[in-house]
């Protein structure tokens, strides 16, 4: 493989090329009803050519293709480069041969499709037996690639990558009142991670149960606390994505918003991104640049001291490459992406952290988040009240919405048991990628504001 991705290389500026087999399995219950059960495999390449600044791609299926495309790709970048006003040149990085193979304890791939039904199946009737579970949405996905990365500086890599997951939505209705609770197992190469989640699933279940006699809560400022789940979520959709530094460099007024050394919160707040961590569905060895992935403050001690990078934004920025260049599958140009992110663990235990507060609210899970500019709107599973130091009744229908920076530097207290989530997949530039995790412990946030009633 080598010698056919490096065929149409020349020394003329810079040249890669991508090639990719990759198996998707998806398996999907609606209530009773499987709606569907596949396996799908394809494979293909993308390369890529850049010259003053200036890009061209070409993808293909064919690998007889693979030197039309090298040459093609730079023909048009060399375009691309004659109308560019700013030239500038990629970050340097290391000329590496690796080949990464994965090691799971339970490799999904050895399990057959009807055993990962059965599965999906025993926990879906056993949510659906429970009175009150008007229906679920249950899927099953398993996403395994090898790709193969070559460019003109010499670096050749062959990597697999390797990732499933169970994802289940549970939805108690009376009346016509129904309310949803949701559940995500797995995350990684492992497919044992899914494997003995009964009590798991139940628990899920019989909160979307209890929602129907919850109130929803009053809308108010509050001090809060957000669960691992909730929090990983925050800090993902409200600032990840403004530390992705391809939202940064070509943005003057962001740019002065994200400038290094920004006072971002109190000294007790440190935010990563690891792609290195093993384990957790952000988690690879190289981003699609060929550089390897590592561990990145983006604050330290309240302080932002780093953003996310590919090489044509460290390079265009002057920045430290971090390995976070990333696309979907071989059919996409790689873009900045998130691995692993994630609020560091701090010292204060959950039972200290409620104890101090007189009359707040405890988040529990992330029903989804969104960002536009500084402002961020979190809708939360659940929640319960919290009442001289003790956590008192359920609520719900409860949705945050508040200004990033305002609520980062009202982080007050960050636990000791850091957590990352089960369940990975971002959107950006049409492409949802799997392979991004999140995590955080539990954090206490003052005056925040929540909407309900």
């Amino acid at each position: 493989m080598k010698g056919i991705l490096r065929a149409g290389f020349t020394d003329e500026g810079y040249q890669d090329i991508r090639y990719e087999k990759l198996q998707i399995v998806g398996i999907e219950y609606q209530g009773q009803q499987l709606k569907d059960i596949s396996i799908s495999r394809k494979e293909g390449g993308h390369a890529r050519g850049f010259y003053r600044g200036g890009w061209g791609h070409f993808s293909f299926n064919d690998l007889n293709q693979t030197k039309e495309a090298v040459q093609t790709a730079f023909n048009r970048a060399k375009v691309a480069g004659q109308y560019r006003k700013e030239i500038y040149q990629l970050a340097q990085a290391p000329v590496v041969e690796d080949k990464v193979r994965v090691t799971p304890k339970m490799d999904p791939r050895q399990i057959s499709l009807e055993e990962k039904r059965e599965l999906l199946n025993k926990y879906n009737q056993l949510v659906l037996n429970l009175k009150g579970i008007a229906t679920t949405q249950v899927s099953y996905y398993e996403q395994a690639s090898q790709k193969f990365f070559a460019n003109n500086e010499g670096t050749y890599i062959d990597q697999e990558e390797l990732i499933c997951g169970l994802r289940m939505v549970i939805f108690a209705r009376r009346g016509r009142d129904t309310q949803r609770t949701i559940v995500a197992l797995g995350g990684s190469d492992d497919f044992s991670l899914l494997l003995d989640k009964e009590e798991e699933v139940l628990k899920a279940a019989e909160k979307a149960l209890a929602l129907l006699d919850a109130e929803p809560v009053n809308a108010g400022n509050y001090t809060v606390i957000m669960d691992p789940d909730a929090a990983g979520v925050f800090i993902h959709e409200a600032f990840g994505h403004l530390s992705e530094a391809d939202g940064v460099a070509d943005n003057d007024a962001l740019r002065e918003t994200m400038k290094l050394g920004r006072v971002f919160g109190k000294p007790i707040l440190n935010v990563i991104d690891d792609g290195s961590l093993p384990g957790h569905p952000g988690s690879i060895v190289y981003d699609d640049d060929g550089v390897k992935a590592k561990k990145t403050y983006l604050i330290k001690n309240g302080i932002l001291t780093g953003r996310l990078h590919s090489r044509e934004t460290a390079g265009k920025m002057g920045e430290e490459l971090s390995g976070n260049s990333r696309a979907k599958d071989f059919t996409f140009a790689p873009v900045v992406r998130m691995s692993n992110i994630y609020i560091d663990k701090g010292d204060t235990p959950f039972e200290e952290m409620i104890g101090s507060i007189k009359d707040g609210l405890y988040l529990v899970g992330a029903a989804g988040g969104q960002t536009s500019g500084n402002m961020f709107t979190l809708a939360v599973q659940y929640g319960y009240r919290i009442r001289d130091g003790k956590i008192a009744e359920m609520i719900r229908d409860i949705v945050v919405n508040c200004n990033l920076f305002e609520t980062l530097a009202n982080i007050s207290a960050i636990g000791d048991d850091l957590k990352f989530s089960r369940s990975g997949g971002c959107g950006k530039a049409g492409q949802i990628l799997i392979k991004s995790g999140k995590g955080a412990p539990h954090i206490k946030i003052d005056n925040i504001t929540v909407g309900g009633k």
